[in-house]
């Protein structure tokens, strides 16, 4: 199966179970990785035989920004979805790292894959 990676991509937004976390943004770095079958647009060089991953890319903004998710788990679920929700896309990987949310680590990471 052939993949798309969007990779290190970093935002800002409120996450986190602790109060402290719930008044200022802390940064995310998000990986995505999506399988798809990437022969036709091989063949084609046609934007509409492969995934539009700028599309993808523009509504994780908006997800992450908006959101206000305590747990990592969740927005990783939901940015699953946006991928899954596109056509070609048949599985998503997603990566969330939260810096900073232990000390003496750098950071903790949530990896989910949904078929």
């Amino acid at each position: 199966m052939d993949k798309i990676h969007i990779r290190d991509l970093t935002l800002c937004c409120i996450i986190g179970l602790y109060p402290e976390e719930r008044i200022h943004k802390q940064d995310v770095i998000i990986n995505v990785t999506m399988e798809t079958d990437l022969r036709a647009a091989g063949k084609s060089d046609d934007l509409n035989d492969t995934v539009d991953y700028h599309a993808i890319q523009l509504s994780i903004l908006d997800l992450v920004e908006k959101s206000e998710f305590q747990l990592i788990e969740s927005l990783a679920d939901r940015i699953a979805e946006i991928c899954l929700n596109a056509p070609r896309v048949q599985s998503a990987k997603v990566t969330i790292d939260k810096p900073g949310a232990l000390r003496f680590c750098r950071s903790v990471a949530v990896e989910i894959t949904r078929p």
